[in-house]
């Protein structure tokens, strides 16, 4: 049996609007429990580098990123893209805390990283360098890392089809696919921005807004979910198909699809005070919240039209990414209790129903997200960024109900 909450980020009521969050007393995960799981992951990471620290290519392993489907724990390299989360959750221990122990984590794990500022084999660039040396510098104003951030965006630029006005995503399958644009790559624009601001340069924020903007007028179907992939003509900038790679079909939605693109739209409101971004982030949090097969505790199923529910595996990852997402947009929004209320419905329900019990799951909080379904790959397990998420909304829920 789970302790009560006794930290303010879960259990608060709220205070910044008019919505209660969860009531006290529920069987929640706790941030001391929180914080067990991950002393246990960072055992295990330690573990799988003393037994074998290389992937079968002889990359060195460096973190944590699910489990795999034989039960063992998955450690990889630097270069995939998800390295960055796990940095990430360690910096945001740090914030929740202040306890040095996590500073000293996630400076070392951060240091990890640093040769993945010239990485430009994908978009991933911003999830790798802004999730770990972004939130670095933003709690620490340890100087040093500022070059890191800027060549990262650099390299990130440098994947730039001014003819598209997009950031091409991906480098593979090119037999199809000229120009491939997904919807994930809105997170990445988040260190665009930030380049901009710090150098002096507009190239960056102008990159990083025309990519929104085309994104913005070429994802979005006319009921306000995203396609995944839109590939465009690199001669041209014309869309040549417009398909999925995640989800169940072409003209389904894939639920981690569609809170990538709620996220990267309010943050790059918050970044421009582009008015359109701002309403573009609400249809897509309604076109959500009010899907009907959106399940009555808002965790969605991996794809919202995925033909097997209510028997489909339910992505977690793609709530925590909602509910982050939903208590920044509650801020600017006119519907701003409206969508704190979800928010909060939803840290309920991961907190309770998919949080690891204590001592499982390697040491990951969550479980129960899925990576790719149609390929069969991670599915019903637990993922970084669904931790990562996690851990930032409860630092949001933290800072609007202290308000």
């Amino acid at each position: 049996m789970r302790k009560v909450l006794i930290i303010p980020v879960v259990l608060l009521s709220v205070i910044l609007t008019s919505c209660k969050g969860p009531s006290a007393g529920l069987d929640m995960i706790t941030l001391d429990e929180i914080a067990s799981q991950l002393e246990l992951l960072d055992a295990n990471i330690i573990k799988v580098q003393a037994e074998a620290p290389l992937t079968a290519n002889g990359q060195r392993k460096v973190v944590p990123r699910t489990i795999n489907k034989d039960g063992s724990f998955s450690v990889v390299p630097a270069g995939d893209w998800t390295s960055g989360f796990y940095p990430g959750v360690l910096w945001y221990m740090y914030e929740l805390t202040g306890e040095a122990e996590w500073k000293e984590r996630a400076v070392r794990y951060t240091a990890e990283l640093e040769d993945q500022q010239y990485n430009g084999s994908n978009h991933d660039v911003g999830f790798r360098m802004f999730c770990s040396y972004g939130n670095a510098l933003r709690l620490t104003d340890d100087e040093s890392y500022i070059p890191v951030l800027e060549q990262s965006a650099k390299t990130l630029i440098s994947r730039y089809y001014a003819y598209v006005g997009s950031i091409r995503s991906w480098n593979f399958n090119e037999e199809n696919w000229q120009c491939p644009v997904i919807i994930d790559n809105m997170m990445n624009l988040e260190l665009l921005f930030w380049a901009s601001e710090q150098t002096g340069d507009p190239v960056y924020h102008d990159i990083a807004f025309t990519h929104a903007n085309t994104t913005m007028e070429n994802h979005f179907r006319a009921d306000n979910s995203s396609v995944h992939v839109v590939d465009y003509d690199t001669i041209t900038g014309d869309v040549r198909m417009m398909n999925t790679h995640q989800g169940y079909a072409d003209e389904s939605s894939w639920a981690r699809g569609q809170s990538w693109g709620l996220y990267g739209f309010t943050m790059t409101y918050r970044l421009t005070d582009h008015i359109a971004f701002l309403k573009q982030a609400e249809k897509i949090a309604d076109y959500l919240l009010d899907h009907p097969n959106l399940p009555e505790d808002l965790v969605p199923y991996w794809d919202y039209n995925a033909p097997g529910i209510p028997d489909e595996p339910r992505d977690v990852s793609a709530a925590a990414i909602m509910a982050s997402a939903l208590y920044e947009l509650c801020k600017y929004s006119e519907k701003g209790a409206y969508y704190k209320e979800k928010a909060d419905k939803i840290m309920e329900s991961l907190g309770t129903t998919y949080a690891s019990e204590p001592e499982e799951n390697y040491g990951f909080i969550l479980g129960h997200s899925v990576g790719s379904k149609p390929s069969e790959s991670e599915v019903d397990v637990p993922i970084n960024y669904a931790d990562y998420y996690f851990l930032e909304a409860l630092l949001r829920k933290k800072k609007l109900d202290a308000q």
